[in-house]
């Protein structure tokens, strides 16, 4: 596949890489689909699917809920993790960011919804002194 731009100007330089990095990144989905996986963790936190609607229960008064839009694949193996792929990469970084976001993991005890093998930066709570 090759992208061609029609003058030499500087706005059709600088969509010339965008374009061909977009069609590359579909063509790649296709072969072989993105994947995110988030996990989750904290007591009593859980993820459930239900017609294509995921259901979060992350320490709030209420279930979250998220439509999974069309082009994701949602999976959820156990009530802690979720798989998330699709031939979009830009569809399925969305999606694994707006479940992240709705309780991100806290420094503190690292509770929350994270990136599978993320590094969460712990801190040390308070320092009682005498």
């Amino acid at each position: 596949m090759t992208v061609m731009r029609f003058n030499d100007d500087a706005d059709a330089r600088s969509l010339h890489g965008l374009i061909r990095s977009l069609l590359n990144n579909n063509v790649q989905g296709l072969v072989t689909p993105w994947e995110k996986r988030l996990e989750i963790i904290g007591v009593g936190y859980q993820a459930s699917l239900t017609a294509g609607v995921l259901s979060l229960s992350v320490g709030f008064a209420d279930v979250v809920m998220i439509r999974v839009p069309d082009g994701v694949v949602c999976a959820v193996p156990d009530v802690t993790h979720i798989n998330l792929s699709g031939p979009d990469k830009q569809l399925v970084g969305q999606l694994a960011a707006n479940i992240r976001s709705v309780r991100p993991p806290e420094p503190y005890k690292g509770k929350g919804i994270r990136y599978l093998n993320e590094h969460v930066k712990r801190k040390s709570g308070k320092a009682f002194g005498s």
